[in-house]
């Protein structure tokens, strides 16, 4: 079983009770990728400040943020519509992360380790949608 399957079913199966925002695995897992992201960027060129460097910093921690707000939701809809957002980011960070490669601001080991974080937190995502969409429908 390669390494992406084993973390995706151990965070599926997690009997843990949800209390708050940093109960959810997606929001645990995206922490990481935001964890990736900063580390990456320190080293790219001080042009790229407000540039690369910034808009990936952002679109990172929007992914933890809207988690966070959609978890404080009272709604599902509601739920549903931030934690779709927080979707919206991970496909952010995807496309930032392959320019910053492109340009030689990142490894392609380096892009290929955020890459499969941002897939983790992406499935989890989805998961998380799925079934706040399913509470949508049973209440």
């Amino acid at each position: 079983m390669n390494h992406e399957l084993r973390i995706m079913k151990n965070l599926l199966t997690s009997p843990a009770p949800i209390r708050s925002f940093t109960d959810l695995n997606a929001w645990r897992e995206g922490r990481k990728l935001v964890i990736m992201i900063y580390r990456v960027t320190e080293t790219f060129p001080q042009s790229e400040l407000y540039e690369l460097t910034k808009q990936l910093r952002k679109a990172a921690v929007s992914i933890t943020s809207n988690i966070a707000e959609g978890f404080s939701r009272r709604s599902y809809k509601e739920k549903a519509q931030f934690y779709s957002v927080s979707l919206g980011s991970v496909t952010e960070v995807q496309n930032q992360s392959l320019i910053a490669m492109d340009v030689g601001y990142i490894s392609a080991q380096e892009f290929q380790k955020i890459a499969a974080q941002s897939v983790i937190v992406n499935k989890l995502l989805n998961g998380l949608i799925r079934k706040t969409k399913t509470m949508i429908h049973d209440s």
